[in-house]
């Protein structure tokens, strides 16, 4: 009988609901052999939740031979430290975006992880959506054409008890507001779909909408190699919150991602409809609505790439450009730069 992949979970907070429905879905492939929290009442909550194993002590997973990788769900300014542990123990990880809350912890952990020799995946689910994969296909085939023009806007809902808790929002535990914390998700979409943008030139602020020290608003207006141009919106002040919208512009056609929808238009008459068939945001009240198929996705391509030695699909390095270019347009304050290795600037 083929051995299963043995995972540990680190972090039990609110975005471990995805992650549980998704490795209970996957029982017959992944195992989950312990998951630790230093809280006791977050540990009992989730085991009595998701008829889990936990374990009271952290070291039990790093020094547990049966554990293979381990899943970080813990607060951003954490996840350095928890992997260079991951990395002295031989475990590879699935970390949960963003890297860390700094450009340079980030570098510091994706080295740590390279010299080490373990796989680091990056949770960033939204390039398994069946409608974003189909977008993919369809740039691929060249339908659109030479794009002229690149949209991605996150437009959601957060209300202030959201950022009323303790660290969230703030620089020391988050690294930041809407960018690192929401926008992520469709930044990596869009750079995974067309690039790294060459110039941006961006806005952020914090609204008068929340009390909070990262920003909930951000605008940045890009400039890639090829002579298209983008534009880039993200903020959490969009009540009642609305799914994540690509649009693309080309020589051919246009084509929308909006949440679980792709639709195009070609310049020759036709019009393709795609239905994602998996639900949900998570751009409403409830940050955690969204169903768990994407994550299953995403936790079965990390699995394969251990077991044939290959790269997942999202890695540490993919991400670290998109901590650049957000750092770029943080830095930017309407005047043009280039999202560098290092410096954002």
């Amino acid at each position: 009988m083929t051995k299963k992949f043995g995972v540990g979970i680190i972090g039990l907070g609110m975005a471990s609901l995805p992650h549980a429905r998704a490795l209970l879905a996957l029982g017959d492939r992944i195992d989950v052999i312990d998951a630790f929290s230093p809280s006791a009442a977050r540990r009992a909550a989730f085991s009595d939740k998701h008829g889990l194993p936990v374990a009271g002590r952290v070291e039990a997973i790093f020094n547990d031979p049966r554990i293979d990788a381990v899943l970080i769900l813990t607060p951003p300014n954490t996840h350095l430290e928890l992997v260079q542990m991951a990395a002295a123990a031989g475990k590879h990880v699935l970390l949960e975006k963003p890297l860390d809350v700094s450009i340079e912890r980030s570098e510091r952990l994706v080295e740590a992880a390279e010299a080490a020799g373990i796989a680091l995946g990056i949770v960033l689910q939204n390039r398994f959506r069946p409608a974003a994969q189909k977008l993919k296909s369809l740039l691929s085939e060249g339908l659109l054409g030479r794009l002229v023009h690149v949209s991605a806007r996150t437009s959601y809902w957060r209300d202030q008890s959201y950022y009323d808790e303790p660290g969230r929002g703030t620089l020391a535990r988050d690294g930041g507001g809407v960018l690192l914390t929401q926008a992520i998700h469709n930044l990596d979409l869009m750079t995974w779909l067309v690039g790294i943008p060459e110039t941006v030139a961006g806005f952020a602020i914090t609204t008068p909408v929340h009390s909070m020290e990262g920003e909930d608003l951000a605008t940045a207006s890009l400039r890639f190699a090829d002579g298209a141009l983008g534009s880039i919106t993200a903020t959490t002040c969009a009540f009642p919150g609305k799914a994540d919208v690509i649009e693309l512009i080309g020589t051919k056609g246009s084509a929308l991602l909006d949440g679980t929808q792709l639709t195009a238009w070609l310049h020759d008459g036709t019009v393709i409809a795609f239905d994602g068939g998996d639900t949900g945001s998570g751009s409403g009240t409830d940050p955690m609505g969204f169903s768990s198929q994407a994550h299953q996705a995403l936790m079965t391509d990390f699995a394969d790439a251990v077991a044939n030695g290959r790269a997942p699909a999202v890695t540490g390095r993919d991400i670290l450009a998109v901590h650049y270019l957000i750092a770029a347009i943080l830095a930017s304050g309407g005047t043009p730069v280039r999202p560098s290795k290092g410096r954002g600037v």
